[in-house]
């Protein structure tokens, strides 16, 4: 310390205020003093616009146009920025970005495969194909059908399935089946596996067959009954048999309830089939049409071909038919279809403007007696204008119904006679082999 100086501060304290007392003089009142006033900061000038980047989060930094802040403002911005973090961050956790993924094991052979199903969040028709796709092309398989020549496979035709089940039950076409003695499956990753067909149903053109495998990944079912027409479709199979995994096309559901002709057998007429505008290619036939969240809608199985060549239409048997028909297929290797045992034509009431309005389903006759329709009290000539809460407008309205149902389920018909509105109960009856 410098004894001529004692206070080793000094030089750097301000002068003392005329009139005030020195440090050492003790005062009884102490009066705090403002700090000077700092001058105003001056005006930037406008800066020279600027086009913008083209990739704004590769731009190179730009000086600042700002008065530089004190170094102390870093306290309010550190707090600032935390308090976004932590509202970002807990906007993610409530969107659910932090949630485990969905993990399924496919135990196949010869090695185990562990496989991510995608989940899709979004509202319907407002996903991407791309989110579609990993989703639904796990569920999608080729179908390669032939013969036993040799001791080895010689294939003659290809068409595509649909995974029902963990368990190794997948659907397809009846008519990529047929005549097969020897099926593969062949999933998009490569693997491939012997099938066994459990069962076929010519009347709705659907087949299940059997892999020996465990944890595949099931394709999500929807529902047909709350489709609208124009909603997104998207078509999912393997075309022409070529290698490389399922391909994907997008459309609409273009219409309902169509009635498709694929031969000129009475088992080869078609009922309430989903008709779309996605491309479906010969192959893709027993793939699946699904909806914007990846849900079945249906089992592709024909397309319309006029004598310029295919028309751009396809057809998809509906959901809750696929459903019932291989449920049935898988717990008995076979389909016992319900039988009313009316033939039927369409009815008709004239409006006051001349119009011609479909009114319900005349029973004509009865091909087969006694009949289901008989045994409950029905009659020629009454008119079926409902069943089970359903409207029947035309005859196709209550065939499809039935198409629905099974052997030994009672279905409550709404019927006209004459000017009285009757409810019968009928118990439906099984389709005869010779119809």
């Amino acid at each position: 310390m410098d004894n001529n100086n004692p206070d080793p501060m000094a030089p750097f304290r301000p002068p003392p205020d005329p009139g005030s007392p020195a440090d050492d003089t003790p005062v009884a009142d102490s009066v705090p003093v403002r700090p000077p006033e700092r001058p105003p900061a001056p005006v930037p000038s406008t800066p020279t616009p600027a086009t913008p980047p083209l990739f704004p989060y590769a731009a190179t930094a730009q000086p600042s146009q700002e008065t530089p802040k004190s170094t102390r403002r870093w306290i309010p911005w550190v707090v600032g920025g935390l308090g976004g973090a932590a509202l970002l961050a807990g906007s993610l956790w409530a969107l659910g970005a932090f949630d485990d993924a969905q993990i399924t094991t496919i135990n196949g052979e010869p090695f185990e495969v562990v496989e991510i199903r995608e989940v899709i969040t979004p509202a319907d028709d407002q996903t991407s194909a791309t989110a579609v796709a990993r989703k639904v092309v796990p569920s999608i398989v080729t179908v390669d059908v032939g013969t036993n020549v040799g001791g080895g496979f010689e294939r003659f035709g290809s068409g595509s399935g649909v995974v029902l089940r963990s368990d190794g039950y997948i659907a397809t076409n009846q008519h990529v089946v047929a005549g097969a003695d020897y099926v593969e499956v062949i999933f998009e990753n490569g693997r491939v596996y012997t099938a066994d067909i459990i069962g076929t149903d010519v009347r709705t053109d659907l087949a299940v067959l059997q892999i020996p495998a465990t944890g595949l990944i099931p394709i999500e079912s929807g529902s047909t009954e709350r489709a609208e027409i124009g909603q997104v479709a998207i078509a999912v199979g393997s075309p022409l048999g070529l290698e490389g995994g399922p391909s994907l096309t997008v459309g609409v559901v273009s219409a309902f309830g169509r009635q498709v002709r694929t031969g000129s057998g009475e088992s080869d007429l078609l009922f309430d089939m989903l008709q779309t505008d996605a491309p479906i290619t010969q192959g893709s036939s027993g793939g699946a049409l699904v909806d914007g969240q990846g849900r079945l809608l249906g089992i592709t199985a024909a397309i319309g071909v006029s004598s310029a060549g295919a028309e751009g239409i396809g057809f998809a048997i509906p959901i809750e038919l696929v459903t019932r028909i291989t449920d049935e297929i898988i717990e008995t290797g076979s389909v016992d279809h319900a039988f009313l045992g009316v033939g039927l034509r369409n009815a008709f009431e004239d409006e006051t403007d001349g119009a011609r309005v479909p009114s319900g389903a005349i029973i004509s006759d009865f091909p087969t007696e006694p009949s289901a329709a008989q045994t409950a009290g029905l009659r020629a000539g009454d008119v079926i204008i409902g069943y089970n809460g359903k409207v029947v407008r035309v005859r196709d309205d209550l065939i499809s119904g039935l198409r629905r149902l099974r052997v030994g389920d009672t279905v409550t018909l709404e019927i006209m006679r004459g000017d009285d509105l009757v409810e019968v109960a009928v118990v439906l009856g099984s389709w005869p082999d010779d119809l």
